[in-house]
Parts: structure tokens; C-alpha cells; sequence
């Protein structure tokens, strides 16, 4: 027994994961008990079903990993409802449970693992096609694995739960809330990377500024609920007009940008591009917007494009380029009327 603690101690340590743990206590379990089998099962009580995890198998028992059966036949549901550990009886214990049966366990020994919240995860076994005796100590060595699993299982847990809200912090970090695009930070944050990349490949890179006209009417007049409404029916208007690899942002209450790369040498012109892009945005942004028993009709926002060469034009220049360039599509439309 002094080996095996040493052997533990060694093993807890090193284990980089669940699997790295478990496998070598499945060892020392084996080692232990006499049983040709030991396993490590995951229950999903909502399923209904429990699966072999982790499996060592040395004799004739064999108990495949990745197999599933239902909880409600496993020997492992009837020792915990009994609160029995061990039995050199199976057939005559739990004769009823066809899984058992069909894998020919005789002797059976199981502790639940679960976590220190807890719930339940799944169960530490030993098992062997033949009758086999109690070894003393042996319900307290699994119980006790089946406690450093647990807790382990835990801290994985708990990891994984801090990485999704790390995630979902950084996204709405870099997402408007109201219309699920990405925001000027991380618009910014694009442009960061495009511009290096476009200048390598040799492409011009196409930044378009898109302004609501009328937006503060259309506020006054129906309410910040119907500006709401517009604005996020023009985002999936505007975003359906991109090609794969364009980006949208909105950058501020009535404002959008979309960026992309130009053509390479040999495609279109840059004018083309230009014409091209600042063509589709325009008229995905003309749009119909049901308002209850009324319907708005939105003409179409100021779009302002223009091709920047990353090699000579800062990112903080450029979106004032498109922006001096939208302003001036501002007037020009107000200036027809």
C-alpha cells in the first residue's frame, strides 16, 4: 500500500488532465483489488444514459470505452439507490440489469463520483467476469480516487465555465449590443490586421462610410423604438450586401463602416471596386420598415467609399477619407433634392 501512495502522490501531481489522473489510478485500482476491469463512467441524468470514459481491461472482461447504456439498467444506479459498493454476486443482487449480463460481470465494486458541489458525474468501477473475494480497504481506496477524480473533474469545470465568460466579455467587448456587429473597437482592431495583410498581397483596401440620413427625423417623429428597428434592419440589410472576408461595424448611433480588400492587379479597376462596392451598401440600404400599422419607407443612407493604399495611408487617415468622401456624397444628394 506504501508503493501505491507513493505511485499516487507522483500521479496526482503530474496530471496535466482527466484523463492523465485517471488512467493511472485505474492501474492502482486494478492493482488493488484483483479485478480485471476498473472504469471510470460519466452519467447524463437528463438522457438518461451513462458512458464509459476512461476503461483498463487486463483478463477476459472486457469493458469497451466509449460505450452507452441506459442509466436506468447499470449496476451502478442499483448500488447507489442500495448504497452498496461491492458484491461477488452480480446475478443474484441485480440480476435484472441486461447490461450486466451481456458483459458477464460477476464480482462489481463502484463508488459515485461527485463533485464537491455535489452532482453527480459519473461513477469509479471495478468489476471481474469471476468471483472474486473483498479485499480489505478496498471501498475506501475507490471511494477515495473516486473523490480526487471529482475534484478534479470540478476545477475542469470551473475552468471551462471562466474561459465562456472570458469569451463572452471580450465579444461584447467588441460588439454593439443593439444590432450584434462588431464596434468601432473592434473595427479598429480588423483594420489592424487588413492593412499589413493588403499591403503584402499587394491591394488596395476598400473602406466605406455609411451616415443615416434622416435619423434624427425619424427618432422625433416615431420614437427611439422605431430608430432601434432601423437600425438593426439596416445591419442585416447592409451585411448581406458584403462579400466573404468584408467586415461591418457600427461605429456610432447612425454610423456604419464596412471594409474589404480591392482588386489585385489584372482584376477590375480600383474605380470599378469602388463604384461596385459603394453601389451594393447604397442599395441594401433602402429599405421598408413595418411600424405597426404604418410602414417606413428609408430612401438610403450616405455611402461614402474610397480606395487606400496601406503603404503610404495610416488606418486613422483613412476613415477620415471615407468620411470627408461621405460627406460629400451628403451634399451632393442633398444638393439634387
Amino acid at each position: 500500500m506504501d508503493k501505491i501512495l507513493q505511485a499516487l502522490s507522483v500521479q496526482v501531481t503530474a496530471a496535466r488532465d482527466l484523463e492523465s489522473l485517471t488512467r493511472p489510478l485505474l492501474e492502482m485500482l486494478e492493482a488493488v483489488t484483483g479485478l480485471e476491469s476498473t472504469y471510470l463512467t460519466e452519467i447524463d441524468l437528463g438522457e438518461g444514459k451513462q458512458s464509459i470514459r476512461y476503461a483498463r481491461n487486463v483478463a477476459g472482461l472486457q469493458i469497451p470505452e466509449g460505450i452507452s447504456v441506459d442509466w436506468s439498467d447499470t449496476l451502478c444506479r442499483r448500488a447507489i439507490d442500495e448504497g452498496r459498493m461491492y458484491t461477488d454476486n452480480v446475478a443474484d443482487c441485480w440480476g435484472d440489469s441486461e447490461a450486466a449480463s451481456a458483459l458477464g460481470i460477476r464480482t462489481y465494486l463502484s463508488s459515485p463520483v461527485r463533485t464537491p458541489s455535489g452532482s453527480l458525474y459519473g461513477t469509479l468501477c471495478a468489476a471481474s467476469a469471476e468471483q472474486r473475494p473483498f479485499v480489505a480497504g478496498s471501498e475506501q481506496l475507490i471511494a477515495f480516487f473516486a473523490r480526487l477524480i471529482a475534484e478534479h473533474v470540478e476545477r475542469e469545470q470551473l475552468l471551462q465555465q471562466l474561459q465562456q465568460a472570458n469569451h463572452e466579455l471580450s465579444r461584447q467587448a467588441l460588439c454593439d449590443p443593439l444590432t450584434g456587429l462588431p464596434n468601432r473597437r473592434a473595427l479598429m482592431h480588423e483594420l489592424a490586421r487588413l492593412f499589413p495583410l493588403s499591403e503584402r498581397a499587394g491591394h488596395p483596401v476598400l473602406i466605406a462610410f455609411i451616415d443615416l440620413d434622416g435619423f434624427k427625423v425619424i427618432n422625433d417623429t416615431h420614437g427611439h423604438e422605431a430608430g432601434d428597428q432601423l437600425l438593426s434592419s439596416l445591419a442585416r440589410q447592409l451585411g448581406s450586401a458584403l462579400r466573404s472576408g468584408d467586415l461591418l461595424a457600427r461605429v456610432g448611433g447612425d454610423e456604419f463602416v464596412a471594409v474589404g480588400m480591392g482588386p489585385i492587379h489584372g482584376e477590375e479597376t480600383v474605380e470599378a471596386a469602388v463604384h461596385s462596392f459603394q453601389r451594393r451598401l447604397f442599395e441594401h440600404s433602402v429599405l421598408q420598415l413595418p411600424l405597426g400599422a404604418q410602414v417606413l419607407h428609408y430612401p438610403g443612407a450616405s455611402v461614402g467609399v474610397v480606395a487606400i493604399d496601406p503603404a503610404y495611408t495610416s488606418i486613422d487617415d483613412a476613415l477620415r477619407q471615407a468620411d470627408a468622401r461621405m460627406y460629400a456624397v451628403k451634399r451632393q444628394r442633398r444638393a439634387q433634392g
